[in-house]
């Protein structure tokens, strides 16, 4: 599979530019404003001493999230925050004195948000679809002369006809090659970027568009106890990884949903799962060789016990560097507030929660 120099294994950055606060607990007309306190907390959470550090753990690039409603004002289409765009500059900056590579990720855009049902959905409207595409034309216009910086697209489509998006997609990328023929970017699948869902994405004869996918299989180990999905809230279980005991998994299934075959063709969970959740990744690697395909993010809770933690990682990796694939895992930190912590570093000290972690987010344990 082709390669880039510097995009072999990164760190996400949430928490910052988004999922500053979880929209599902606030009121309509709460949710979408920007608030003097979020104004301070952009200033100020992720900096040039947090950049060094994600440096220093030997990693090459870092997929920044920014929700669209925070570099655009809502009830001002086409109108962009400039201070915010300054924040994102100053973070691109710091990135290339370190010697990282950029994604800049549009997290949720306006439309398409992860947390809450909207009324008017990005594939609904030709208004929202337009805001999308400029706003991809102002990053390039703002980021023009910086190569180092790839534009993904948008993260985690929902289930929609996968059409919708492929036409929306083909639009954007349209748009940015009439300026920067030469920019990379980065487009996933829906369903939640879902392997399963690759090939279904549109691919394209540019060897700057790249190709990525999410993985938090089994999800009731990766969000075990959570408190944003009813299910492992409900469940309220802690989950081993890898576990000999493939009846906890089964029974959680059988409490949720009240299905009793789940994993029938498991033993165990263990890395022969994770294989078995990401065959739609290896057979897009498969059918694309002259392509890159980039695991964008996949993680665990942070509550989850830090052995088992590792032990998902490296087995995730594992997969991952067999079939040659980069990878960007999810993530550095997360507000305190936040119901879906996946941090993997602490809130003081902003330390990697243990040295096998880091080790195995190298890949010295695949």
């Amino acid at each position: 599979m082709k390669k880039i120099e510097g995009f072999s294994r990164g760190m996400g950055i949430g928490g910052w530019l988004t999922n500053y606060k979880r929209f599902n607990v606030l009121p309509d007309a709460w949710r979408m404003p920007i608030t003097i306190g979020d104004m301070e907390h952009f200033e100020s959470y992720i900096t040039e001493s947090d950049v060094k550090n994600i440096a220093s753990m030997g990693l090459d690039h870092i997929r920044l999230g920014f929700d669209q409603v925070v570099v655009e004002e809502v009830d001002h289409p086409y109108v962009y925050r400039d201070k915010i765009f300054a924040i994102i500059r100053r973070f691109v900056e710091q990135c290339e004195k370190y010697r990282l590579n950029v994604v800049l990720n549009l997290h949720k855009a306006i439309g398409n948000y992860c947390d809450i049902p909207e009324k008017v959905t990005l594939f609904d409207s030709t208004e929202l679809q337009d805001r999308f595409v400029a706003l991809w034309v102002e990053f390039e216009r703002r980021f023009a002369g910086k190569p180092q910086v790839m534009f993904e697209l948008l993260n985690e489509v929902r289930d929609i006809n996968p059409d919708d998006w492929n036409n929306l997609v083909e639009r954007t990328i349209r748009a940015i090659r009439l300026i920067n023929p030469t920019r990379r970017i980065i487009v996933g699948g829906t369903c939640w970027n879902s392997p399963d869902t690759l090939d279904r994405l549109r691919v394209y004869d540019d060897e700057n568009v790249i190709y990525t996918f999410h993985t938090y299989s089994p999800f009731e180990f990766t969000h075990q106890r959570g408190v944003l999905q009813a299910a492992p809230l409900y469940y309220n279980r802690a989950m081993p990884w890898p576990c000999d005991d493939i009846e906890r998994y089964r029974d959680y299934h059988r409490l949720i949903s009240g299905r009793d075959n789940v994993y029938a063709e498991f033993d165990r969970m263990d890395i022969d799962f994770i294989r078995h959740e990401l065959r739609g990744a290896v057979a897009f690697v498969k059918a694309h060789p002259d392509k890159i395909l980039w695991c964008g993010e996949f993680g665990t809770i942070r509550h989850c016990e830090v052995t088992s933690r590792e032990n998902w990682m490296r087995d995730v990796i594992t997969v991952l560097r067999e079939n040659d694939m980069p990878y960007c895992v999810w993530n550095y930190l997360s507000t305190p507030n936040d119901g879906n912590r996946f941090s993997l570093v602490d809130d003081d000290r902003r330390q990697i929660v243990s040295e096998r972690m880091l080790r195995v987010i190298r890949g010295e344990e695949a």
